[in-house]
């Protein structure tokens, strides 16, 4: 839980930060390499940055949050892919 507190808190201040910088990641972007982070499945970041600039953004969030908090998964990429197309 607070590996997820700590990533949105991140996320929130890169935001911030756009304004400040001129090289700073898009909103979805962020979002998508948040997203990786959170699953630990940096190979496929790519693919949470596209799916980011798509879906809604609060349900990717919590559903990667609900997969993230599971102890039993081994691959939490897998399973969050397995749990967003079934929704």
């Amino acid at each position: 839980m607070d590996r997820f507190k700590d990533l949105s808190g991140e996320y929130l201040a890169a935001l911030t930060e756009r304004a400040k910088k001129s090289k700073v990641y898009k909103p979805y972007q962020l979002l998508g390499l948040t997203l990786s982070q959170l699953l630990e499945d940096e190979k496929h970041k790519s693919l949470y940055i596209k799916m980011a600039k798509k879906y809604n953004n609060d349900y990717l969030l919590g559903l990667a949050k609900r997969v993230a908090e599971k102890k039993d998964v081994s691959n939490k990429g897998a399973y969050f892919m397995k749990v967003f197309f079934n929704k």
